[in-house]
């Protein structure tokens, strides 16, 4: 994308954010829902006109305000607030006499006084992400006979996992707040791509060996997986292994 700029809906009739997008590579104009940040993302080409993106707005204002409608509420960061971890609630608390220390307890995720209560929690969950997740590649990385050579953790929109030509396995943080035997599927599909970077009948049985949860695991991260994108969001929005948001049919 080359720039763009977020408004307000209400000139195509219908209230919430709505991000314009410029791309010298577009050829048409199109809409599709942000997931994680609850926002309305018109990209127009070249010489397209904002008028031209309003009339699409417009044309599709039924189904926009379906899938904004559909959308989990965002998980904010703060005070008080109920963050799953390992698909639990923990409600986020404050410990005034022990600053900057951050830790988990059954039910809870506990951080010292001080500032940025956000991003302290945002790193609590990265530190969690990071060790759940280098101990199941550990795990089934050694069932295959295998290795990785490393693990990182990322913040993708589109996908929850990735093994690169190298044997860089490469997650989403988020995983860390779905429950435990969603995450466990996921490392399993990555790692088994160690031994096979394809999705053939050897790969699938190189999952199946690992993990019996493929099926369940990708039902849940279709009907659920699209609210981890939201944690971490504040309220001020309103209204592939890959989650898309499309466009409307």
């Amino acid at each position: 994308m080359d720039h763009g700029d977020e408004c307000f809906g209400q000139e195509a009739g219908f209230p919430g954010p709505v991000q314009w997008r410029r791309s010298a590579r577009a050829r048409r104009v199109s809409l599709r829902i942000d997931v994680r940040s609850g926002s309305v993302v018109v990209t127009l080409p070249p010489r397209a006109g904002r008028p031209a993106g309003v009339a699409l707005l417009k044309t599709h204002a039924a189904w926009v305000r379906e899938r904004l409608a559909a959308l989990a509420p965002p998980v904010v960061f703060q005070a008080g607030a109920e963050v799953p971890v390992g698909g639990a609630a923990h409600v986020v608390r404050i410990v005034e006499d022990r600053i900057g220390e951050a830790w988990l307890e059954p039910g809870a995720i506990l951080l010292g006084g001080g500032e940025d209560v956000a991003a302290r929690v945002g790193a609590l969950l990265h530190e969690q992400a990071m060790e759940r997740i280098a101990a199941l590649v550990a795990r089934h990385a050694a069932a295959l006979g295998l290795g990785a050579r490393r693990v990182r953790m990322k913040d993708t929109r589109s996908r929850w996992g990735s093994c690169a030509p190298d044997g860089t396995l490469a997650f989403s943080w988020r995983l860390v707040m779905a429950p435990g035997w969603v995450l466990d599927y996921v490392v399993a599909h990555e790692v088994a791509h160690l031994g096979a970077m394809n999705h053939s009948p050897e790969f699938w049985a190189l999952v199946e060996r690992l993990t019996p949860h493929r099926h369940a695991a990708v039902a849940w991260l279709k009907e659920s997986g699209p609210g981890l994108l939201r944690a971490g969001q504040p309220e001020l929005r309103s209204g592939g292994n890959s989650i898309g948001a499309g466009g409307p049919p």
